[in-house]
This record gives structure tokens, sequence and C-alpha cells, in this order.
């Protein structure tokens, strides 16, 4: 042989050793996305959070988590239909089950987080995020069926009775704080009332129209605008998706303007990363791990689409590629990592913010189809 041929054999024997070394590691080899392997990653997490006993509470129920079960409701339906499933599975409808449960029985469960064992105002911080959170899971169940349930309504009536109407929280609800990061946090507040405009605006029958809440809408509206500008890019991007559903959350300059600064924190492999939509330090001390991430990139993308930004415009196709060389093909989840502590991404709760990743790369990539 001469001696390029020797080369190029070398060449391809080193490429075809280091792409069986990526594949074993669980690392992403590119090309489309398996919706397969992201159901039976987001299957497995939400099966063992509700057989975790750190999660168990009251009367047989389990917490509801940002993290894992929010996530999980949200983007399994989405996977459903791109697979032609029909129903549930049954870890859905544990889910669900569980969510209305605690709603019907809202007067005799005791709170996630009592005051008792955890100190105040955890009770009322546990109430007004839980409140929140059942009625953004049966509204999404009910968009099936296009018909609003009698345990949603009982979830939104619970929703609307805990809505602060003084204070620096008017319009919006006490949430938790355990001072991490993004979700329990002195900043979540503006989070959840997000996800509360989710869930109104998912309602189907016409809820957001009721006149019964035109009242409590007009004060989370005055909430957003009041607090808009000492938000981060996190927060703002969350209004912006629930904006899609309710019109007259942002104006159209605060519309853009968002637009604009998501376009600017865009890496140059078009992912973005939870640093660039404002995280800063983690409580131990550690770095923030600023490489593009699924959870980051998947929010960006989704909300930049629920604007009305096409799937083939520049910016979000280069994140929508981002996400679609990025799922990991052995375990379908796409990564992130904690912004409170370093945490070892292949433990359970290592593994948190790759359940919230995973969740909203779904819903992003299943709304360009």
């Amino acid at each position: 042989m001469t001696r390029f041929p020797i080369l190029l054999a070398a060449a391809l024997a080193a490429f075809a050793l280091s792409t069986a070394a990526a594949t074993r590691s669980g690392a992403p080899d590119g090309g489309s996305w398996d919706p397969r392997a992201a159901a039976a990653y987001l299957d497995s997490r939400a099966e063992w959070w509700m057989s975790w006993p750190n999660a168990a509470r009251d009367h047989g129920t389990f917490c509801v988590s940002c993290h894992t079960a929010v996530p999980y409701a949200l983007a399994r339906p989405a996977l459903r239909t791109i697979m032609g499933e029909r129903e549930r599975t049954a870890i859905e409808a544990k889910l669900v089950a569980n969510v209305a449960t605690r709603v019907n029985q809202w007067n005799d469960v005791a709170p996630f987080y009592p005051d008792q064992s955890r100190g105040l105002p955890k009770t009322s911080e546990s109430r007004g995020t839980e409140a929140i959170l059942n009625a953004l899971i049966l509204s999404t169940r009910d968009g099936d069926g296009g018909r609003l349930g009698d345990d949603t309504r009982a979830a939104f009536r619970n929703m609307w009775a805990l809505q602060m109407r003084t204070g620096d929280l008017s319009g919006a609800w006490a949430w938790l704080d355990f001072h991490y990061e993004p979700w329990e946090s002195p900043g979540a507040p503006y989070f959840g009332a997000a996800l509360a405009a989710v869930a109104v605006g998912s309602a189907p029958g016409g809820y957001a129209s009721d006149a019964e809440i035109k009242d409590s809408l007009k004060l989370l509206r005055d909430f957003f605008q009041r607090e808009y500008d000492h938000q981060p890019l996190f927060n703002r991007l969350m209004l912006l998706w629930a904006s899609a559903r309710l019109p007259q959350l942002l104006t159209a300059e605060q519309r853009q303007s968002i637009v604009d600064a998501t376009s600017h924190e865009q890496h140059a492999d078009g992912g973005w990363s939870m640093a660039s939509l404002g995280a800063s330090k983690r409580l131990d001390g550690t770095a923030i791990d600023t490489r593009s991430d699924g959870y980051a990139t998947g929010v960006a993308t989704l909300a930049l689409q629920r604007a009305g930004i096409s799937a083939r415009d520049e910016r979000v196709a280069r994140g929508l590629d981002w996400l679609n060389r990025n799922q990991v093909r052995e375990t379908g989840q796409w990564m992130a990592w904690s912004l409170n502590k370093e945490r070892d991404p292949a433990t359970d709760i290592g593994k948190f913010m790759s359940d919230a990743a995973t969740g909203f790369a779904v819903l992003s990539l299943a709304a360009a189809r």
C-alpha cells in the first residue's frame, strides 16, 4: 500500500473506534431524535418519582415536582400523539389520579411541606405551588377531550382562592422557596404565575373567557407587568410561552425584547444554557455549567415557536438542530445540570434537571412537527 491509503485507513479506523466509544458512553450521535427513547426515559423517571419514599405525602399521595412530574405531564401527551398511542400510559393515569385525589380532598390532605415540620411559611408556599400545578396538570389532561372536568374546575377554584390580593405578590401566589434555582427560589413566583397562565390558557371550553375569573386575570396581568423589569430571561421566556395561550400578558415591545434577548444569548452551537438565561452561581460555590443544555434550549425554542416564530427561522432551526443532535441515544434523555450543587448526573437526584430538559425538549420538537 502507498502512504495515502495507509493514512486513510488509519483515520477511518480511528473514527470508527471513537464513534463506538461515544455510543458506549451514552454521548449523542447526531441525527434525528427518537420519540420512543424519550418516552421510555420519561416513563421510567416518573415511575421512579412516584415510588420514591422522599416523594410520599399524606393520604397515600405523592408530591408533584416541578422537575419530574410536571414536565412528564406536559410532554407525555405530545409523545403519545407522535407515536400513535391511543390511551394514556398507566404511569400517566397514576399521576393524574394522584392530582385528582389531592384536589378532591383539598381540605383534608396535608400540604407538601407543613409549617410544623418545615417552618413558616411553608404551608402557604406549598398550597400556592400545588394549587397551580394541580390546575396545570388537569387542564392539560382535559385538552385531549375538549371538556373541562369537574375536578379541574375545583383545582382552578383552589388556585384562584389562594391568589394574593395585596403586597409585592399581589396577582401571584405564595411559592415554595428553598433557595434552589430555578423552581424553588426567591424569584420563582414569577415562574409559578406563568404556569398558572399556561393552565388557564390551556383549559378547553373557553375557560379563559369566563366572567368569573376576569378580575383574577387582571390581577395576574398586573403582576406580570409590575415585576417584568426585574426578571431573568428564563422567567421572561416562561411568560412568552404563556402569552401565546393568554394574549395581552405582554406588550408587543416586551415580546420583541424577549425574542431579541434570547437570540443574543444563543450559543455558537445553536443551543442555550441556563447560565445564559440568567443563572449565576451555585450554592456550594462550584462554577455553574455554561455548556448548552437541553432545558434551556427546550424552553427557548418552545417559547419562540409559541410566539409565532417559524421552526424554519434560522435561530429556532439551529436550536432544534441542537436538540436533534444532543439526545443521549442510550437513555433517551437530554442533559442539563444542577444550578445549585455539583451533582453526579447519573444519580436519581442528579437527573432532576435532565427530567425537565427532556420534557421541554420533547415539547419543542413536537411543536416543530
